[in-house]
């Protein structure tokens, strides 16, 4: 019994059934080739879907070898990857920002590191492919939630498309659905990501009118995701439906924004969240830990330069730590709070 991370509300427990945890090994199996050969590391906490479901479980029936650690500390993270001469690793987002631009990166022996997988946010394409020629390794997504046991997409080592979230896995249906109307969408058309198969959870525990709002009655998942399925199959989630900043009607992502911000060169991590505004309803914020010299105007016209005009970030706010879940979510709930406080 995970918990859901609470990016957006409390979080809540998610039963998942023996059958639930069974049926997702199966469904992996051949999808990810892990073997008694592999060796991966376990940075993220087994009470945490992710860790439990892809890092522990799978692992574990593939009989590769796992090497945990207690917590994360990137010197000692790159140490054990170089001296247990990993194969294989499971990560967030914010890991492979630290591994796109760290310069003590540059220290260790990482040849035998061949695949990372980044799952539990979004990952910009343009980061994966810097970590993938840094390291000179594959660097490829999956996605799913806690409440999917967790894994419904992932991208195939051999057919890998940058950005994407992944493929569906065998015995997995999705269905990505008009927010307004609820109706399917053809396929390059944004709407919100539901999910039918084996691997959805039993039920919310003690909240059952939660369990009502997330799975309708012919055991579809909404799943809260906003994304797309292009013309081979591949999804790509932009953002979480609850998440969206809506200026003067139109709906910007704050992980694209994240994204952006993540490539420039005196930004070491940044967010992105909705502050109300008299005129737009919303605008984007964005908060930044730097790393260089930059003003917040400097921020914003490098942003505008590479976005329609109603996603440019019209403030900007610097501190020193961006908060985020052990699995790497940005907890935005915390960031709107903390900009509600100052009003």
């Amino acid at each position: 019994m995970p918990y859901s991370s609470g990016t957006t509300g409390l979080p809540k427990g998610v039963m998942l059934t023996h059958y639930n945890m069974v049926a997702n090994i199966c469904q992996t199996d051949g999808l990810e080739p892990i073997n008694e050969n592999d060796k991966l590391i376990a940075v993220l906490p087994f009470y945490h879907i992710y860790g439990m479901g892809v890092i522990l479980n799978i692992s574990l029936y593939h009989g590769a070898t796992v090497v945990t650690l207690p917590r994360f500390d990137l010197e000692q993270f790159l140490k054990t990857l170089q001296d247990y001469g990993v194969t294989r690793a499971h990560l967030v987002p914010p890991i492979l920002v630290a591994l796109a631009k760290h310069p003590m990166v540059d220290k260790f022996d990482l040849s035998k590191l061949g695949r990372i997988t980044s799952g539990a946010a979004p990952l910009s394409a343009d980061l994966a492919q810097a970590v993938a020629t840094r390291l000179n390794c594959i660097v490829k997504q999956g996605y799913g939630l806690t409440e999917t046991s967790p894994v419904t997409h992932i991208n195939p080592d051999d057919h890998i498309r940058p950005g994407a979230a992944g493929m569906l896995i065998r015995n997995t249906e999705c269905r990505i659905v008009d927010l307004e109307s609820g109706a399917d969408l053809e396929t390059n058309a944004q709407g919100e990501v539901w999910i039918r198969g084996p691997q959805v959870m039993k039920g919310y525990l003690n909240n059952t009118g939660a369990t009502e709002i997330t799975i309708d009655p012919e055991g579809w998942l909404h799943t809260g995701d906003i994304g797309y399925v292009d013309d081979d199959g591949f999804l790509f989630v932009v953002d979480r439906l609850k998440e969206l900043i809506k200026y003067k009607g139109y709906q910007v992502a704050p992980a694209e924004l994240e994204a952006l911000l993540l490539t420039h060169p005196a930004i070491a991590d940044a967010a992105v969240i909705p502050c109300p505004d008299e005129e737009a309803g919303e605008v984007p914020k964005a908060f930044v830990v730097l790393k260089g010299d930059v003003t917040a105007d400097e921020i914003m016209a490098y942003v505008a330069e590479r976005v329609a005009p109603y996603k440019k970030i019209r403030r900007v706010e610097v501190i020193e730590q961006i908060p985020k879940s052990l699995s790497g979510k940005i907890l935005r709930r915390v960031l709107v709070e903390k900009e509600r406080a100052q009003m």
